[in-house]
């Protein structure tokens, strides 16, 4: 997820007018040449930035900030004191009435680029006290979802196949993504051939033969990241085919979960719990955090989410957990529902802060641009992926594999 502490200024004794990037460090007023001495123009001033060896890595250009004192006044206009500017400087941290909701955090900017003014910054309309924003395009985000969400229905009711061929195209889509990102961003060459073929195979082994299959395409898989590696020089050769495992077991293996559900008896009943409850655990913990939210859950990695958004995961997918066993799923008890809604509030909330971490260490704001209001595949499986697993195996020790 996204939030505004993304490229967040470090704090600094003086009256710095430039912020750098904080492993390249900051220019201050001492350093600085001042237009009008001769040395530069008085619309520009350029200032190297150095790493931590002394040598210039980069030159930045610096905005002219009017002394205090001066004919313009100085300072924002509010408290006489300047105010930093440049890129990496984000201003004010968010409205003053407290946490963004919980999983809809601020959108990060490109990096090297400046980032958005903040409501309240200089050039911009002051936004309320307390007005919360969920910075997405909810119209978009919601007529897609209603989209995605009658093909998906129709196919997993329609026939099994078709369905398995759904889960098919979001996994090889889904590690289209990711390695595109990993090669982008960090230049990781995570071989995508034999991962898209590998996963699929092991999506369909999953179906047709159970848990055992689904390791063995697994393996092969391994298997055959490290062996298409080979035919690029050897340089990075253990970082890319790591990178290739982690996406192999991050995507199509936690995949082929929704596979085995489907391959029982009740199977689409037991994929539609699957669904409904972790959609469920994401809107209670976006309603409630959006409407309550006020103290951060995890601040270091979203810092749009609160504790009080967790509560409400927690409470929506237990009451939806205990209606859908009791329900849907044969044999199943509404107490089982319970704890099957406490585990996937838990098992959800794991997977969307595990792919926020991937996302700011990547410095992205989503995965992609596939799904108007959504990002991409990646953003909306971040959720569905680590839960599979735990609803599978709750399922299958409560009413059997089926």
């Amino acid at each position: 997820m996204n939030d505004s502490s993304w490229g967040a200024p470090q704090p600094n004794a003086g009256d710095a007018r430039y912020w750098g990037p904080p492993e390249q460090g900051y220019a201050t007023p001492s350093a600085l040449p001042r237009p009008g001495d001769g040395q530069v123009p008085a619309h520009d001033v350029s200032v190297p930035v150095h790493d931590v060896g002394g040598e210039a890595s980069q030159t930045r250009r610096m905005p002219i900030v009017s002394d205090p004192g001066g004919p313009a006044g100085g300072g924002d206009g509010r408290d006489g004191r300047h105010r930093p500017e440049g890129p990496g400087f984000t201003g004010p941290a968010g409205p003053p009435g407290g946490a963004q909701p919980y999983g809809h955090d601020e959108p990060e900017p490109t990096p090297g680029q400046p980032a958005a003014p903040s409501a309240g910054t200089a050039g911009t309309a002051p936004s309320g006290k307390g007005k919360k924003r969920a910075g997405r395009d909810l119209r978009a985000a919601i007529g897609v979802g209603l989209g995605l969400g009658a093909v998906i229905l129709a196919a997993l009711f329609f026939y099994k196949p078709v369905f398995l061929g759904v889960i098919v195209l979001a996994v090889v889509v889904g590690l289209w993504e990711l390695t595109s990102r990993l090669r982008e961003r960090k230049g990781i060459r995570a071989p995508l051939v034999p991962l898209a073929l590998g996963g699929a195979a092991m999506t369909i082994a999953g179906y047709v033969r159970g848990a055992e299959g689904a390791w063995v395409a697994m393996a092969l898989t391994a298997l055959a990241v490290l062996a298409w590696r080979m035919t690029q020089p050897p340089a990075d050769y253990l970082r890319d085919v790591t990178a290739g495992l982690f996406a192999a077991f991050y995507v199509p293996f936690l995949a082929t979960f929704v596979a085995l559900m489907l391959a029982a008896d009740d199977g689409p009943w037991r994929v539609l719990t699957f669904l409904i409850l972790t959609v469920v655990s994401d809107t209670g913990a976006y309603a409630v955090g959006w409407r309550f939210g006020r103290r951060k859950l995890a601040p270091r990695i979203s810092p749009g989410k609160t504790r009080e958004g967790l509560i409400g995961a927690v409470t929506f997918a237990m009451g939806a957990g205990a209606l859908c066993t009791q329900f849907l799923i044969d044999g199943g008890s509404w107490w089982q529902g319970l704890l099957l809604g406490l585990a996937v509030s838990v098992s959800a909330t794991l997977g969307d802060l595990g792919e926020s971490m991937m996302k700011r260490d990547l410095g992205i704001k989503d995965m992609g641009t596939l799904l108007p209001g959504h990002g991409g595949i990646m953003d909306r499986l971040d959720s569905l992926l680590p839960t599979a697993p735990v609803v599978w195996l709750l399922l299958v020790v409560f009413v059997g594999a089926g």
